[in-house]
């Protein structure tokens, strides 16, 4: 139990609270509670959007004809989630995280009675059931842990504290979601630990898939795999480096680095003869991101910027894929950038029945800045420029107790002109904690 404490604890855990100084999203399936050796908990999320602007999926490329489009309401549960952990003693543990986005997928067998009785298949609903963490760690020391399995890859703000306590909107801030897996995990090795006031981790996962690589979204697709395995032709190298500057402030730094093409099943591809045997399109990222939490403010802020070679002869590849191809046909920028910071205030912090009853109640602000697609010159422009996005973002986050917050937001955001702007009102009530 020595073992587990001093890799899981070391005053880092944030789950219980927003106050908290912020642990790693990896390392909070063992939160562990009165030297349970099992851990259950988990996080999820209910959300209702407004969007005053057109849904129609052609929108920007004929901004005029959609200008006067009627409001569109949904609801949603974007994550819902369960932590399962366990210590098998001398330094051994388990973790495992099991995700249903957007309450998971939905199939049945029906009989149509309309039909003359035929039985058919029925998709009911969408959304995604996903593994996202399975691993067995063995804890050496508080500096020395080795984790095996599939694991969180913390490159970004988004991905190393992912859970809905983490950000003031009611969904995940949109440039780190839209131009990076999110969340990123993937199957692999991973060293980290802490000394003093620095935690330190380098992985190295499956590599990234360039094929799935996209104009909307860059590399977001690229982790994920239509097989019942993961391709690792190639491999991807991650490193994070997280600084307690002082107490209540954390300063990250993070990047990965990997070669994502011919990272396929076959490893070939189908007619391409001999011309991409060259191209490696590697994929190099870095990014910063921090957190301060004290003096009753929480600001919070990312910066990522990306680079994929050789775009312009993997975009000829993926042209030029097979008709039946189940990979992307749509360009891919050489670069993509997001930026983001938001800020909030406890107001309640100045009432002092409020404050000992710990409700909370944060007025916030945020902004980000990103573009999924910065092209080669001698590549198409995107039509009317529509990646390039800036969103305001203003709202509140209400505690009733540490582990909910109630939230509400007013999202504005701009695109070039001559795409419509995309106003919308978003409310939604969010968990996280642990249960045993």
């Amino acid at each position: 139990m020595k073992t587990l404490l001093y890799s899981f604890a070391a005053g880092m855990l944030l789950l219980t609270t927003p106050a908290a100084a912020q642990q790693n999203t990896a390392d909070s399936v063992m939160s562990h509670a009165k030297g349970n050796r099992l851990s259950i908990g988990g996080y999820g999320e209910v959300a209702m959007s407004r969007n005053f602007y057109s849904d129609n999926i052609y929108r920007y490329r004929n901004p005029s004809k959609y200008k006067d489009d009627p409001a569109n309401g949904r609801f949603d549960i974007p994550h819902a989630v369960i932590y399962l952990g366990y210590d098998f003693g001398r330094g051994w543990t388990m973790g495992t995280e099991i995700e249903f986005e957007h309450t998971g997928t939905g199939t049945a067998v029906e009989m149509e009675t309309d039909e003359g009785g035929e039985y058919e298949n029925e998709v009911e609903k969408g959304g995604e059931v996903e593994l996202e963490q399975f691993w067995i760690q063995k804890s050496f020391s508080r500096a020395a842990n080795l984790r095996v399995g599939h694991i969180i890859v913390p490159v970004g703000l988004n991905n190393a504290h992912h859970e809905p306590l983490n950000f003031f909107t009611v969904y995940r801030p949109e440039g780190e979601n839209t131009v990076l897996p999110s969340t990123w995990h993937d199957t692999g090795i991973s060293f980290w630990g802490r000394y003093k006031r620095l935690r330190y981790e380098i992985q190295v996962t499956a590599g990234l898939n360039a094929l799935m690589f996209n104009r909307d979204g860059w590399i977001h697709s690229g982790a994920g795999s239509a097989f019942e395995f993961k391709p690792a032709n190639k491999y991807g190298f991650a490193a994070r480096l997280d600084y307690t500057l002082i107490p209540g402030l954390r300063l990250g730094l993070s990047g990965f680095r990997g070669q994502a093409m011919h990272n396929v099943s076959p490893n070939e591809m189908e007619g391409s003869g001999k011309i991409y045997n060259d191209v490696k399109a590697n994929v190099s990222i870095g990014s910063f991101d921090f957190t301060l939490n004290r003096w009753n403010w929480i600001v919070r802020g990312q910066a990522d910027y990306g680079h994929i070679s050789d775009t312009p002869l993997l975009n000829q590849a993926k042209v030029n894929l097979g008709k039946n191809s189940p990979y992307s046909k749509s360009y891919v920028g050489k670069n993509a950038y997001a930026v983001g910071i938001e800020a909030g205030y406890d107001v309640f912090s100045q009432i002092k029945k409020l404050k000992q009853l710990e409700h909370k109640l944060y007025v916030f602000g945020r902004y980000d800045n990103y573009d999924s697609y910065l092209q080669e010159p001698t590549q198409p422009a995107a039509t009317n420029d529509y990646t390039h996005r800036q969103v305001f973002t203003f709202g509140l986050n209400y505690y009733p107790v540490p582990e909910i917050a109630i939230k509400a937001d007013y999202s504005y955001r701009k695109l070039a002109s001559p795409c419509n702007n995309e106003p919308s009102i978003n409310i939604g009530v969010a968990y996280e904690g642990f249960f045993l």
